[in-house]
């Protein structure tokens, strides 16, 4: 296996043969290791003898990841009943990773997302992409909160905590939800030395590195600003829990457009958006194509509901695949701002619910479902995340009110009906679906 190219990591590799000498003159080395010099990295290398890493294995038919990929239709990222995703799941958990690198800025595909609506990344919120064999690539995002911890009330949505079990209970939510719009994400614990400092290329990555007064193993994020040790992460010694949600393929296979969404909010700490303050907002944005003559609105709502029930506010963009059309589904990405506070309900969220007054009929039938008692949601999320293996996933506050929020949703579908009628607002998908399914 590789192994890091410079002295100051033998302190975190106990498996290595180091010499004496070698290991004298590492204890001497107590700083990141950006500040050792290009001579004792050549050093370490010809005391070790290291070889090149073995090249990933060749790409079989039969690996989950292309798998995955070829599940993706114009219905969701995976069928309803999928077995490539449960081993998508497991091998996310259990392959080594053959490389690690930060990750590039996702919100700026094909150079669509007006990136001044977006706060600047900071050192406080750190991703990486970690490599698999037969090509599989995932996004590892480090715990930064403790499960039982709420988010402080005077945070603003856009400076929260990215959180991984966040991530995690988003993938199960939606898939309950019948969405299937969340990519397969799974928890993991990581041995941040073997598989992330041990396999990167990355020399700054690599540089990022240090071990903390508590002997733990750390590292932080390289960013213009606020990027320090006090934002670092760290393992216990070694080992961090994070998720890792799979990649969907690469957009030269799958072009995707990223996309504002009609209700984003002010990304600053004064100002309101229109939809804010204007109640009829929703006549404007019918008027606007490609809301005007397709189902994208009712996307829109869909994923407004499910933003609202996990609590996540920062869902300033939406992504879609070009080959499905206007009609294609909406993709909920980044989700580890959700989950963070249980004891608030910010019903914000669903103003394109309550402005617009529309939902499908499919997604409605799932909510009363999930409202029933037999079927109750936070049942059916406590049970799904025991499959996880860092559960339990979400605390139990955070399961019961799913199930607040849930009645929340199902009060402003009735005060729609009863304003404008059910015929109005419940749209008959179900026959949109047969009609696809006859073609």
């Amino acid at each position: 296996a590789p192994v890091s190219p410079y002295p100051f990591h033998a302190l975190l590799l106990a498996q290595s043969p180091l010499s004496s000498r070698l290991q004298a003159r590492s204890r001497k080395v107590f700083h990141p290791v950006a500040h050792l010099s290009s001579r004792r990295h050549r050093l370490y290398r010809e005391e070790l003898n290291l070889t090149s890493p073995a090249a990933p294995l060749p790409l079989r038919p039969e690996a989950s990841w292309l798998q995955f990929h070829l599940g993706i239709s114009r219905d969701g990222l995976y069928p309803r009943s999928s077995p490539a995703v449960s081993r998508l799941l497991r091998d996310m958990q259990e392959f080594p990773t053959i490389s690690a690198d930060y990750s590039q800025d996702e919100k700026a595909l094909l150079g669509a997302c007006d990136c001044s609506q977006i706060v600047k990344p900071s050192g406080v919120h750190l991703k990486l992409v970690l490599r698999f064999q037969d090509f599989g690539k995932a996004m590892f995002k480090p715990m930064r909160q403790k499960r039982e911890e709420e988010t402080p009330e005077d945070f603003f949505y856009f400076v929260d905590f990215q959180r991984h079990n966040a991530e995690i209970a988003a993938f199960h939510l939606d898939r309950i939800l019948d969405f299937r719009r969340v990519p397969p994400t799974v928890g993991r614990l990581i041995n941040v030395t073997k598989d992330i400092l041990e396999v990167t290329k990355n020399e700054v990555l690599q540089s990022v590195f240090f071990v903390s007064p508590a002997s733990n193993v750390c590292f932080f994020a390289k960013c213009p600003y606020m990027c320090k040790t006090e934002y670092a992460v760290c393992g216990n010694p070694h080992l961090l829990e994070g998720s890792l949600s799979a990649f969907l393929p690469s957009l030269n296979l799958a072009p995707r457009l990223s996309i504002p969404n009609p209700w984003i909010r002010s990304y600053s700490f004064e100002g309101k958006e229109e939809w804010e303050v204007n109640p009829l907002y929703c006549n404007t944005v019918r008027e606007i194509y490609p809301y005007s003559n397709s189902n994208r609105l009712l996307n829109i709502v869909d994923m407004a509901i499910f933003d609202f029930l996990t609590g996540n506010m920062d869902r300033h963009h939406y992504e879609m695949f070009t080959t499905f059309g206007d009609d294609g589904f909406l993709l909920h990405l980044d989700n580890a701002r959700g989950f963070g506070r249980h004891s608030h309900d910010e019903t914000s969220i669903l103003a394109p619910l309550s402005q617009c007054c529309i939902i499908k009929r499919t997604t409605l039938l799932r909510l009363q479902l999930l409202a029933e008692p037999e079927y109750r949601l936070s049942d059916v999320m406590r049970e799904s995340l025991l499959q996880d293996p860092l559960a339990p996933v979400l605390t139990e506050p955070h399961l019961l009110a799913l199930d607040r929020r849930l009645q929340l949703v199902l009060e402003a579908v009735g005060r729609c009906i009863d304003t404008f009628g059910e015929a109005t607002v419940v749209a008959n998908d179900t026959a949109r679906d047969r009609a696809k399914a006859d073609t």
